[in-house]
């Protein structure tokens, strides 16, 4: 722990590096997909990495481990304060960068290590439990020789897929099926079909990914430019999607009609939970409630394959009915005390 840290810096043993963790059974993946995590998904290479390479690449990266425990940090140096450790995903601080029972001491040792012992960082904890046993391990910790600052917590909702689609639909109200099931029968009924689309490499990742951003582009989204089709976020799902594709864990469904894309949803698998990414569907069919029945027919997916809950992610008024439960973590900021000279 930092109370017990001596003088002088030790030496940085061998670690990771992006390059090493970058596949889908690495130790990171493996790490994630075991803990206990508000979003598992997130915590994994296909979206922390995504990330790094499309918002921040010119940021270094920390990786410490155990067999049961990983940090993983992005380095920068900010102009005013000095070095930051933070999320290597650090715009909704969905991920939690200390996974396992001994992540908070791996952290602790990084800290003392060459680049950090003569000046301690600022250290921002993002995807903390509130009163887990991690979280007071944190404040314990790192009390002696940090200030902490509570940041804007970080709220997604999700839906238990307890009961397959029955149990899920009895959970929601007799309107909201009601109004499912006409949507369905009216798309149906003028030969609007939905396929499923599992890629299994980069060419099959990159096709899926193509077709998705046509829709995107005749979708609200697209047309007010504010949706994937636009940088960074264009590169950030093309490359997730390309890595979910090697792992297998990719999930996209197509709505068509003659033979055209008209609607898409995708997102991403890990354990027992699927994580919602992005859905859309062409402007002109926005009377249909089509984004409705593409959320349907993902959980009718995700169901046959066994998961039991569905995470959509950051909280908003529309997931409501489609979410029951809201998770909140605590993202904290860790400001070193000064040392007396």
């Amino acid at each position: 722990m930092l109370g017990q840290i001596k003088s002088g810096c030790f030496p940085t043993p061998p670690h990771f590096t992006k390059k090493g963790l970058d596949h889908a059974d690495s130790l990171l993946n493996r790490i994630a997909g075991s803990t206990e995590q508000a979003d598992p998904f997130c915590c994994r290479t296909e979206w922390q990495f995504s990330f790094h390479e499309a918002f921040s690449p010119h940021r270094e990266l920390y990786f410490r481990n155990s067999d049961t425990s990983i940090i993983a940090f992005a380095g920068y140096e900010h102009p005013n304060i000095g070095t930051i450790l933070e999320p290597i995903e650090s715009n909704w601080c969905f991920c939690c960068p200390v996974l396992g029972p001994d992540a908070v001491d791996l952290l602790s040792e990084l800290l003392q290590e060459g680049p950090f012992c003569h000046a301690r960082p600022f250290v921002l904890l993002s995807g903390l439990i509130p009163g887990s046993s991690l979280f007071i391990k944190v404040l314990t910790t790192f009390q002696e020789h940090y200030q902490f600052f509570r940041q804007k917590p970080t709220v997604t909702r999700c839906a238990s897929l307890s009961g397959n689609v029955d149990g899920y639909l009895s959970r929601r109200s007799s309107k909201f099926r009601r109004n499912i099931r006409q949507a369905a029968i009216q798309l149906a009924g003028i030969d609007v079909v939905f396929e499923r689309c599992l890629p299994r490499s980069e060419e099959q990742a990159d096709e899926a990914y193509g077709r998705m951003l046509a829709v995107e582009e005749t979708s609200w989204k697209g047309i007010e430019q504010c949706g994937m089709n636009v940088q960074p976020s264009r590169d950030f799902y093309g490359l997730m999607l390309r890595r979910l594709s090697l792992s297998g864990k990719g999930r996209v469904i197509f709505a068509r009609r003659d033979g055209c894309d008209i609607g898409y949803i995708f997102g991403g698998i890990t354990g027992g939970y699927y994580r919602g990414q992005q859905f859309s569907f062409a402007e002109d069919w926005s009377s249909y409630s089509i984004g409705n029945v593409l959320q349907m027919e993902k959980i009718r997916w995700m169901c046959e394959e066994g998961m039991s809950r569905y995470d959509m992610g950051q909280a908003m008024d529309y997931k409501v009915r489609w979410a029951e439960l809201e998770l909140q973590t605590e993202n904290l900021l860790l400001r070193p005390i000064k040392r007396e000279s």
